[in-house]
């Protein structure tokens, strides 16, 4: 899955021959899994039409302040279209262009809502050889670094004039490669092995019943999600769930039981940098199994019941370098509780959740958590949606990375 899946994309096209290729680069970005919005400055309209990244990018293309058609058309809101952006791609950035961005000219719809961006800018210059290599070019090319923007370098090639060098805007397939490379190189989490359990576990008690809980594994579901997107390589432990990951990267393994999910775990932990047990795994399971379904007889049912092996302070015992991240669903004593499965079971991080509150626990999309370190330092949270609380954790991990 490309890392531009998802992502919301303004294409800014100015009044440059290389205009044409934006119609294979909309594709592109669409085929990669991006929503893409176009914006084009009236001079790219000689070169492209309107109808052409219209119908690709499935979208409106804007290249005005307001309908020229319609008087009573809303106008097309440039801050609006600059804070929707993830990313801004201008291309091709001719030199006008760039001279207007650095100088804060804002004479046209693009130029107003790069200004009012506040995602990553990317810009790919497109002109001939002698105006590439003028100074007046060069000092563009400095000033729009020094505000942060990304320069997709020009290539080297035939020109428009009938000259060769260098000038040419890269073509769609290196712009879209560019831009991947670039964001997968700054992922916090890039080149981490990240383990997450998720879902409840079931234990049978004859082929028809077993003892369960609520868990929908929507929370490990959501940090596996998130922490693919932020670099990592994620194996993905979950018991009986209906969810299915996001991203196809991550590599999802299916359990029933707790003793699946323990050996599945002790299988992936010694090779893994971070471990976080979001899973609800059950605490007993029935000492004996029925072979066949238990027939309804008497009027009640006795069966005694062992405990499962505890995964997580497993994990703990064995730790050696891994951030080991644990799970507390408390209805009592829930600080004192949280504190004690810190120490007992050799935790980095304690992600507490309890049932008194409104919104949290199973069955939600929610949840309100509490995170509690090795050393007792608390950090409530408000209520957030579990994607939401998801970002919390990784960015908890990407903390401990960066002390």
């Amino acid at each position: 899955m490309s890392v531009l899946s998802g992502k919301k994309i303004v294409l800014g096209v100015s009044g440059g021959i290389a205009a044409y290729k934006t119609a294979s680069l909309v594709r592109l970005f669409i085929k990669a899994g991006a929503e893409v919005q176009v914006i084009m400055t009236p001079a790219s309209k000689d070169f492209v039409t309107p109808l052409t990244l219209s119908t690709l990018s499935k979208n409106p293309v804007h290249s005005t302040f307001y309908n020229e058609v319609d008087e009573n058309a809303s106008w097309n809101n440039h801050v609006e279209i600059g804070l929707w952006a993830d990313l801004m791609i201008i291309a091709p950035a001719t030199a006008n262009t760039m001279s207007k961005m650095a100088h804060g000219t804002c004479d046209n719809l693009l130029l107003a809502t790069y200004l009012s961006a506040k995602c990553t800018i990317y810009f790919a210059p497109a002109m001939d050889l002698d105006m590439y290599k003028h100074p007046s070019t060069l000092a563009s090319f400095s000033a729009l670094k020094s505000f942060g923007n990304i320069i997709i370098p020009a290539e080297s090639g035939e020109l428009a004039s009938g000259l060769s060098g260098e000038g040419r805007m890269a073509e769609p397939e290196n712009i879209l490669s560019f831009i991947e490379n670039d964001m997968i190189g700054k992922l916090p989490l890039r080149g981490k092995k990240l383990m997450v359990t998720a879902g409840p576990t079931y234990e049978a008690i004859d082929p028809v019943r077993f003892i369960g809980n609520h868990s929908s594994g929507r929370m490990g579901f959501e940090i596996a999600n998130e922490a693919a997107k932020l670099g990592a390589e994620v194996t993905l432990i979950s018991g009986p769930s209906h969810y299915i990951p996001a991203d196809k990267s991550i590599h999802l393994i299916r359990v029933i039981s707790a003793e699946e999910m323990y050996n599945a775990c002790h299988t992936y932990f010694e090779n893994t940098d971070i471990a976080i047990a979001a899973a609800a795994v059950a605490d007993y399971r029935p000492k004996n199994v029925a072979s066949q379904k238990i027939k309804k007889a008497e009027s009640s049912l006795t069966f005694e019941l062992e405990k499962t092996k505890d995964i997580l302070a497993s994990l703990g015992e064995i730790k050696k370098d891994q951030f080991l991240i644990g799970f507390a669903l408390e209805t009592e004593n829930e600080i004192e509780n949280a504190k004690g499965k810190i120490q007992k079971k050799n935790l980095d991080l304690i992600v507490l959740n309890s049932l008194q509150d409104d919104g949290a626990g199973f069955g939600t999309s929610t949840n309100k958590v509490t995170f509690i370190d090795k050393n007792f330092n608390m950090e409530p949270m408000d209520l957030k949606s579990k994607g939401k609380v998801a970002q919390d954790i990784l960015n908890k991990v990407i903390a401990h990375y960066n002390d």
